[in-house]
């Protein structure tokens, strides 16, 4: 249900940009290190949503990308863990294994 409020969330405030983007269409003066030009409004608008949506899902994409690379270590090191654990017995393994052979020789033994 989350990821049908975010897109419902999203396609309003794109409509709510692209409104205020087409309202805009009067040409500004643009400054940039090397010069200055002169651009509609309405492209500086939608360009900087597109950037920003870009630099957004980029952080997203670089968050996802790191979260998958420690959930694969953190299973290499279980599957290691686990592996480590089955091949040698733990104390308790090895006291319940005594146990039971004390119990079968007991009952081996005949009753006077």
């Amino acid at each position: 249900m989350s990821g049908q409020w975010r897109l419902i969330l999203a396609l309003a405030a794109s409509l709510v940009v692209a409104v205020f983007a087409v309202i805009n269409v009067d040409p500004v003066q643009v400054d940039y290190l090397f010069g200055t030009a002169e651009w509609p409004l309405i492209l500086i608008i939608i360009g900087s949503a597109l950037l920003g949506g870009l630099m957004i899902g980029s952080v997203g994409m670089w968050r996802i990308y790191r979260l998958q690379q420690e959930i694969k270590q953190l299973r290499h090191k279980a599957e290691h863990h686990e592996q480590s654990s089955t091949d040698t017995p733990s104390p308790s393994t090895g006291l319940k294994r005594q146990e039971a052979g004390q119990e079968t020789e007991q009952k081996d033994e005949p009753k006077a």
